[in-house]
């Protein structure tokens, strides 16, 4: 064994990807991991993995003579290649990643989309399933044991408060034009301007929107008693006769019956009529991919069904932002989403765009790019990209932006008593966050995991100065609070709420910010006060969100608010080590202790083998660290060196057992997904006719025997997705060879990272290792939020 890591990378580069550029499908085994929160493969069938064979076609070929193939009339594009908008979407701080990585044109469609986005890489036969962060179906809400709302049902909850506050400010835009009408006033121009940029002639000034004005702050109101939380409203069961309709309807076009409830779920009441009338809706079920739809439809509308439809182009348009959602990304350029029409065969895809801005089915937005060309003369040109979003997507990010703004724009002051409390901090970053806060309504602060205790001084000195306090992380255990942000959002955690909602405190420090989406990030900032500040921590370095934005890091490029960079380091070996690896450089580090540990190895099976050894008797021996705090991170979920595959060989050797509940016995270490993008460490204690009972962290937990499949997986083994957040004594971080292609800067900083006295590299990736540090950096994510939020503090700024 070595105590060095080889720094010779290849010559040959990775750019960042453009989401415009097919990418070549990864193995099986290479597959990145597809779920940030759950490696959730299975399918309607058996809860095998998806490898091509087993996706249900939804339609048979127009002659009725077998399941619908990968090309059909609609022109779907080469299978080999992904459309424009596909790829491994980022797992970094640039989208999402965290998202699905499922590639849009190839592959089988996942069919359980409960258990999360699929966030980190990976198309191909053993693509994950997983809901994306958008455009999915919520997932169902566990049971507890006790009688009191689950925290997923008290979180959907709070998500549908704050869904509600968007549709108002959806009410306040224009209404839609009808169907097939002619585009007027504001869309048309919008459109005009995507052909001005597209042909390189100027646009017109009457394509820009004026200034957003800055938001003015109303007095603050005196508290209220903290009301009871509110009830979710559980989605109604689709009626037997809309089930019943929809399996007819079904039937007729040669698609699998088990989509009728889904189907029905997804549509409503009146699902049978909407797929009669357009058999393209079935894009709507996750589990079905453009060339099934397109099968469909022609057996129920027959040879009419052809590409240009406009019924299929104006679903295309939003499955394929929804798709792009699942990757990170809160719009899509105008030119890259045409691009990506084109290649599923649309014939005029500016047209089929307008359409659907027509319809309002999406939206259309135009973001300066620098400064006008030629700022002396009146014409000057100013360039722009024009933007297309879903509603959901933009709508968060605007009122986000509007909440941050909000929260930055009050004067405080009492910036005496913040002197004295800065006078005392523990370390200069800690006085220099406090003096910060003590101006400013929204501060940022990033450094790395040494950093964290910065935020934890300003917690202190904030209380001891008679405020209201609260510090929310990511993960249980992620910060000095017993809160995390999912728990605050449903009340189930954190401080109380006022009568209109707001928490009741004056300080929120989120940690862990970079994995906050907008959707997540809005509902938040939306419940902050008038008059409290709020400080986004985190260290950029990381996976970013599973869901989709990059709300931290568009942040940090709006410079619209102080940033407070800490000039605290991670000490030790493992501390130089993950230092070196944020700025693309993998360092031999001196580690006398053995804090770090390369172990080489062959091929995939001789992984397996020496991971378990490092678990099981390397790492207690060496290190006195229990076998049950050693954490093992690998890039995916499939193939034989993967999540899978460990967790199995973890169980062999660590708690071996049949199986009896689902899979599980009593003492199994595994990974509990109340909802998408979250992953908690549990452990199995026993199950009855309720479900399989978990403890985490001496809280009981009932997952009902229906959701265990989707809900609950072993955990000895995770990805890095689900670990960040997250740390634990030992990490053995698993390379196989064939996970050469899922590598990247931030991947390598996080799982590396996630140890705080010893890790261990099984290393079977070579030069790739080194490669993907120094010349992948993490995926971009095309998002609105940074230029929101320019303009507003632009507004703000000038006089009145």
């Amino acid at each position: 064994m070595e105590h060095a890591v080889s720094t010779d990378p290849q010559a040959d580069t990775a750019a960042a990807e453009d989401p415009a550029t097919p990418e070549a499908e990864p193995s099986a085994a290479a597959e990145a991991e597809a779920d940030p929160a759950a490696d959730d493969d299975r399918t309607a069938t058996d809860g095998a993995e998806p490898d091509g064979s087993g996706t249900a076609e939804p339609a048979a070929a127009e002659d009725g003579t077998g399941p619908v193939a990968a090309h059909g009339e609609a022109g779907d594009g080469d299978p080999g290649a992904a459309p424009p908008v596909s790829g491994r979407g980022g797992e970094g701080e640039s989208p999402a990643g965290p998202a699905s990585e499922a590639d849009l044109g190839t592959g089988p469609a996942p069919t359980d989309d409960a258990a999360g986005s699929e966030a980190e890489a990976g198309s191909g036969a053993d693509a994950e399933a997983g809901a994306g962060p958008e455009g999915t179906a919520e997932p169902a809400a566990e049971a507890q044991a006790a009688p009191a709302l689950s925290e997923a049902q008290a979180e959907l909850a709070a998500q549908k408060i704050e869904r509600e506050r968007i549709a108002r400010r959806k009410a306040e835009r224009e209404a839609p034009v009808e169907a097939g009408a002619k585009l007027s006033g504001k869309a048309a121009d919008l459109l005009a301007a995507v052909r001005a940029v597209e042909s390189g002639a100027k646009p017109s000034a009457v394509y820009f929107d004026e200034a957003p004005a800055a938001p003015r702050r109303p007095a603050p109101a005196p508290a209220a008693p903290r009301p009871a939380a509110p009830a979710p409203t559980a989605a109604a069961a689709p009626s037997a006769d809309a089930v019943e309709g929809v399996r007819a309807v079904l039937a007729r076009g040669g698609a699998p019956e088990a989509l009728a409830a889904p189907a029905a779920a997804a549509l409503g009441e009146d699902a049978a009529g909407q797929l009669t009338e357009n058999p393209w809706r079935l894009l709507s079920l996750p589990a079905v991919r453009p060339a099934q739809a397109d099968g469909f439809a022609r057996a129920l509308l027959g040879p009419g069904a052809g590409p240009g439809d406009e019924r299929r182009t104006a679903v295309l348009v939003g499955w394929l932002l929804a798709q792009a959602g699942l990757k990170g990304h809160t719009a899509l350029e105008a030119p890259v989403l045409e691009k990506a029409l084109a290649q599923y065969g649309v014939p005029v895809p500016a047209e089929a765009l307008e359409q659907a801005v027509g319809e309002g089915s999406v939206l259309v937005f135009q973001e300066p790019l620098g400064p006008p060309a030629g700022e002396d003369t009146e014409d000057a040109e100013q360039p722009v990209r024009v933007l297309v979003g879903l509603e959901g997507a933009a709508m968060a990010e605007e009122s986000l932006a509007d909440g941050l703004a909000r929260l930055a724009a009050g004067p405080f002051g009492d910036a005496a008593r913040w002197e004295r409390a800065a006078g005392s901090a523990p370390s200069p970053s800690a006085a220099e966050l406090i003096r910060a806060v003590a101006d400013h309504g929204l501060v940022t602060h990033t450094g790395g995991e040494a950093a964290r205790a910065e935020p934890a001084a300003l917690a202190t000195a904030a209380r001891e100065l008679g405020l209201r306090v609260c510090v929310a992380a990511h993960a249980p255990g992620g910060g000095p609070d017993p809160v995390t942000v999912a728990g605050l959002l449903s009340g189930a955690e954190g401080p109380g709420r006022d009568a209109d909602g707001q928490f009741a405190l004056d300080l929120l420090v989120v940690l862990d910010a970079p994995q906050l989406d907008v959707e997540t990030a809005a509902a938040l900032v939306e419940c902050v006060p008038d008059g409290a500040r709020l400080v986004l921590s985190g260290d950029p370095g990381v996976l970013g969100s599973a869901g989709a934005g990059r709300v931290f890091a568009d942040v940090l490029a709006a410079r619209t608010c102080p940033q407070l960079v800490s000039r605290t380091p991670d000490p030790g070996p493992l501390g130089e080590l993950v230092s070196g690896i944020g700025i693309g450089e993998l360092n031999q580090v001196d580690a006398p202790g053995k804090e770090v540990v390369i172990v080489p190895v062959k091929d995939a099976g001789e992984a397996v083998h020496r991971a378990v050894q490092l678990v099981a008797e390397s790492v207690p021996r060496a290190f006195g660290i229990p076998a049950d705090t050693v954490q093992v991170i690998t890039p995916g979920h499939g193939g034989p060196a993967g999540t899978r595959a460990l967790n199995a060989a973890l169980k062999e050797r660590l708690n071996p057992g049949p199986g009896r509940f689902g899979g599980f016995d009593p003492g199994d270490r595994v990974v509990h997904v109340p909802s998408a993008g979250r992953a908690l460490a549990a452990r199995v204690v026993s199950a009855d006719a309720e479900g399989l009972h978990l403890d985490r962290a001496g809280e009981r937990i009932v997952v009902p025997k229906e959701l265990v499949e989707s809900r609950v997986r072993h955990g000895w083994a995770v990805t890095a997705h689900q670990a960040v957040g997250t740390r634990w004594p030992a990490v053995v971080v698993v390379l196989p060879g064939d996970a050469a292609q899922a590598l990247s800067r931030d991947w390598v900083y996080t799982a590396f990272g996630r140890g705080e006295r010893h890790l261990s590299v099984v290393h079977g990736v070579d030069q790739a290792l080194p490669h993907a540090v120094a010349e992948v950096p993490a995926k971009p994510r095309t998002t609105r939020l940074t230029g929101l939020l320019t303009a507003l503090a632009t507004a703000g700024a000038q006089p009145r």
